[in-house]
């Protein structure tokens, strides 16, 4: 689950920055891009409940039981998991913040308390502007037309296409490692890794 990902990297960054080699030095410099990816884009533009999409897709919730006790150890709390939404929108409020200066890593972290954390359905336009306008000082008017005219959408689309020719991602969280942006990347794997192990990769990866 990418929320718990989230929390786990934000972990890992905090000990590969502290670690004991950098103590005589500057904290290395780590840059967290996210690019978007839909689980499943069938899921109903709308939204749909959580309980109800789980109850169409597994027969029930009860698979989340263990996500959600994982989840507290990491400080991934969902405390008020509601809705299953339909990403597509969120990942235009995403584009739309980042070309606007505000990095993905801040936008999708407002959107996962947003959709976990308070339980609002981020598959709304009407949500996701009040989310851009109150949590990341964005035009609100600029963004209600941007993800109403479904501005940035085949942009979204075509990044997502991207990552799944280029490292064939099939499912989330999927962390690609590099030491340089822009460069050839050095670790791509899949699944929410403990912070010790992406925090082995950076040592891996910078070494």
């Amino acid at each position: 689950m990418v929320f718990v990902g989230q929390k786990r990297l934000e972990k890992a960054v905090n000990l590969f920055q502290n670690d004991q080699d950098h103590t005589q030095g500057e904290k290395p410099q780590v840059k967290i891009i996210w690019k978007p990816f839909q689980i499943d884009p069938a899921t109903d533009r709308r939204g749909e409940t959580f309980e109800g999409y789980c109850e169409r897709r597994w027969g029930g919730s009860g698979w989340t039981d263990n996500l959600r006790r994982q989840g507290m150890q990491d400080g991934a709390m969902f405390n008020s998991w509601k809705w299953w939404p339909n990403t597509l929108k969120a990942h235009q409020l995403i584009k739309f913040a980042e070309d606007n200066g505000v990095s993905t890593n801040d936008s999708n972290a407002v959107i996962f308390k947003a959709l976990y954390e308070e339980g609002k359905n981020v598959s709304l336009t009407n949500v996701l502007v009040q989310i851009g306008a109150d949590d990341l000082n964005l035009d609100g008017e600029a963004l209600e037309k941007y993800i109403s005219n479904d501005l940035g959408a085949s942009a979204v689309q075509d990044e997502i296409e991207v990552g799944r020719r280029r490292h064939r991602i099939s499912s989330v969280p999927f962390f690609v490692i590099g030491k340089d942006e822009g460069g050839t990347f050095s670790k791509g794997f899949s699944g929410a890794q403990s912070p010790r192990t992406l925090y082995q990769v950076f040592k891996d990866v910078t070494g």
